[in-house]
């Protein structure tokens, strides 16, 4: 019998070391096609020069067009090994030009906020057909009205948060929300964290699976504006929100406390990467003084998951291309 048992707890933690699933998850504030061109894609790859040749070392300065940053987006985002990747700013020419660079095996889900269709910013989720299925996915405006494209009273835009249920291929269920709070007021940066951790304690709670949250909350996490921050890893309560979106996401009052974790204090030190500042503009590396961190990735109290590794990557390029204004984010999760 005691050989029967310890053969079945083995049995067991095989079983549970082939149903985890280890993939890349990265988040990126694309900077917003502010410089519009009829430039094409293919026409944009074929003026890509000789990887032999050496560039004129930081010939190039400032914004530069989409045309030209979108190739260096999914060229770090396919050469990382990214599986799931979320961005912030993109508008749907942005979003169709990266779902045709990162080919066939990758989807999307995300509308922009504007209208929830086409017009405005998508806060789009990008995912490997054979990483990820996508089971649902729905939108809620960070406002007052969160059923509709709405904007909250003293932000300076529309704000909108994406819902993506997905089951791995090894057959977890988990949710992912992806955001951006507004660059103008705290008060929605807070009401913003207070909805994404409402919806991610209910996902965590009822549904029972773990949960990941990605995003620019275009605040720090200490600091006079760092509500959002304070909120979701549960420093300070959340503030009160509509009463219809509260109750679709109640859970029952019994429920143990849920907070968001920061990735990068929860993965091992030596596997962190040593930048920080995840805004550097486009007057990097010469003028450091407006750098900071506002994008980040969180995973549930509740678990499910672990971090093996953290990392924010240069935007910048030998030859002085700054592919945004922000840089990507990568995070390691074992789900």
């Amino acid at each position: 019998m005691l050989a029967l048992s310890s053969s079945l707890v083995v049995l067991a933690s095989l079983a549970t070391l082939v149903s985890a699933q280890t993939f890349r998850l990265a988040t990126y504030n694309l900077r917003f096609d502010s410089r519009p061109d009829s430039i094409t894609v293919n026409q944009s790859i074929a003026s890509i020069p000789d990887p032999l040749t050496q560039p004129g070392f930081l010939s190039k300065s400032g914004e530069q067009p989409w045309s030209q940053r979108r190739l260096y987006i999914a060229e770090r985002i396919i050469n990382e090994g990214t599986a799931i990747f979320s961005i912030q700013e993109g508008l749907v020419r942005q979003v169709n030009d990266l779902q045709e660079l990162l080919g066939s095996g990758w989807s999307f889900v995300g509308v922009g906020r504007d209208d929830g269709k086409t017009a405005g910013e998508f806060s789009a989720i990008f995912f490997r057909l054979d990483t990820v299925t996508l089971r649902t996915v729905d939108f809620f405006w960070l406002s007052n009205t969160p059923d509709v494209p709405s904007k909250f009273p003293s932000a300076g835009s529309i704000r909108i948060c994406t819902a993506g249920k997905f089951t791995t291929s090894s057959g977890t269920n988990f949710t992912l929300l992806n955001t951006h709070l507004d660059d103008q007021s705290d008060d929605q940066r807070k009401l913003g964290g207070s909805m994404i951790l409402t919806r991610a304690r209910f996902e965590a709670v009822v549904n029972k699976e773990p949960v990941l949250v990605t995003g620019d909350f275009n605040s720090q996490a200490t600091g006079s504006d760092s509500g959002a921050y304070q909120i979701v890893t549960g420093a300070l309560a959340p503030v009160a929100m509509n009463a219809t979106f509260a109750a679709k996401f109640a859970v029952p009052d019994d429920s143990p406390p849920f907070t968001l974790l920061d990735l990068r204090e929860q993965a091992p030190p030596l596997l962190v990467g040593r930048n920080f500042a995840t805004f550097t503009g486009f007057t990097a590396p010469t003028d450091t003084s407006q750098w900071k961190r506002i994008d980040f990735a969180f995973g549930g109290s509740n678990g499910g998951w672990t971090a093996g590794g953290y990392k924010v990557e240069t935007s910048l390029t030998d030859d002085g291309v700054l592919a945004s204004d922000h840089r990507p984010v990568f995070a390691d999760v074992t789900l």
